[in-house]
């Protein structure tokens, strides 16, 4: 099973990190079933992302092919700025993610059912943004929900929200949540809490699902 972590130029370096320790550590849980990498969609190079320009390796190639689970992180810059004036703000880097190579892989990833797209703050604006989530539930930084409602998705408000073969996660610290839940999807409960405990920290939040009782509103 594989875990490719989607990089791409302006990314959030903690979007990336903290689900790649978190499955890193799983793996070598269960002895190292899992294979988890950073990945570009244009191949093994040096990423910039948007903080400082902090730079992280990419060692392969997005496939599309590969089994497991495909995550996209989010970007990390200036909230403020006129685009038309050459500004490079949050929303103009995951718009420029719609323009890349990225694109047609995760399109077919989608198409791939032995793959579940995953997604840590902005990352699911990123996806949405390119066409690829109309009619899914789905979270992002809050920040970034009207923008998610704007291209047809149906924005839920929780810390994780596990829509089948799409699971996103809202805010940049919670792409620990994201890494656990998927953890304990693939690999069982026992493999999310001895994680939990080696890094000291418990999952926050609900993971919504599209089950149970409606909740009455009146």
């Amino acid at each position: 099973m594989h875990a490719q972590i989607v990089l791409f130029d302006g990314f959030d370096p903690l979007d990336a990190i903290a689900p790649y320790e978190v499955l890193v550590a799983g793996s070598d849980f269960v002895g190292g079933e899992l294979e988890v990498e950073l990945v570009s969609a244009e191949g093994p190079r040096p990423v910039v992302s948007g903080s400082r320009g902090l730079v992280l390796q990419a060692t392969g190639t997005l496939d599309p092919a590969k089994p497991g689970y495909v995550i996209v992180a989010g970007a990390v810059g200036p909230l403020d700025g006129d685009p038309d004036e050459g500004a490079v703000t949050i929303p103009v880097l995951l718009a420029r993610f719609g323009e890349t190579a990225a694109v047609p892989l995760m399109r077919k990833a989608f198409d791939n059912p032995d793959i579940t797209v995953a997604t840590v703050c902005g990352g699911s604006l990123a996806l949405a943004m390119a066409g690829l989530l109309e009619g899914r539930n789905a979270n992002t930084h809050h920040l970034g929900i009207d923008v998610l409602e704007a291209t047809g998705v149906t924005p839920v408000r929780a810390r994780v929200v596990d829509d089948g073969d799409l699971v996103s996660a809202g805010g940049v610290t919670s792409g620990l949540d994201l890494a656990l839940h998927l953890l304990d999807r693939s690999y069982g409960p026992r493999v999310a809490l001895a994680v939990e405990e080696m890094f000291a920290y418990e999952r926050r939040g609900t993971v919504w699902t599209a089950t149970g009782r409606e909740p009455k509103t009146s």
